[in-house]
């Protein structure tokens, strides 16, 4: 496929997918945060095994509560954005930075200690393929063919030609 051939239909389809369960991902993971009043980083953030400084800072008491509303901010907004199909470039951008913080702070490198997770990791978790979801999001944005932006844009098309 050259770079000027469009997408066919199922390729679309599968990106619009793509955008909506991680999408959903986001906004669900955000809500539950919002909705459970003892939720804090705190803890994920005080246990992290690679830039320990920096998450400390980001764990300690001046800093958490800041902390703890960017993060369930982010999170519903991303999550918004990708489902409603608006800003999902701007979108895709925050959701890789914060992906990559909570990567960052757990990496499943060898030799550092996992913590908690879901499984055995080496090298790729969950986090690092979600980000790599998002950047295909990025590279593919489908808001146009389903989203938000494309009443905006057919709206702009309208005003442009009266």
């Amino acid at each position: 496929m050259s770079a000027s051939q469009p997408l066919s239909s199922a390729q679309t389809i599968a990106l619009v997918l793509l955008r909506l369960f991680v999408g959903w991902h986001f906004l669900y993971e955000g809500v539950i945060k919002l909705y459970t009043p003892s939720w804090t980083a705190k803890g994920y953030l005080l246990s992290a095994t690679y830039m320990e400084s920096f998450f400390h800072w980001l764990g300690s008491d001046s800093m958490i509560s800041i902390v703890d509303t960017l993060n369930v901010a982010t999170l519903i907004l991303v999550g918004a954005a990708l489902i409603l199909g608006f800003r999902t470039k701007l979108a895709s951008i925050l959701g890789i930075g914060l992906l990559l913080l909570y990567y960052l702070a757990h990496p499943p490198f060898p030799g550092h200690p996992q913590g908690i997770t879901e499984g055995s990791y080496w090298i790729i978790n969950k986090n690092l393929i979600e980000a790599v979801a998002l950047v295909v999001i990025y590279l593919f944005p489908t808001s146009m063919s389903f989203g938000l932006e494309r009443l905006f844009h057919k709206k702009e098309i309208k005003t442009q030609s009266t």
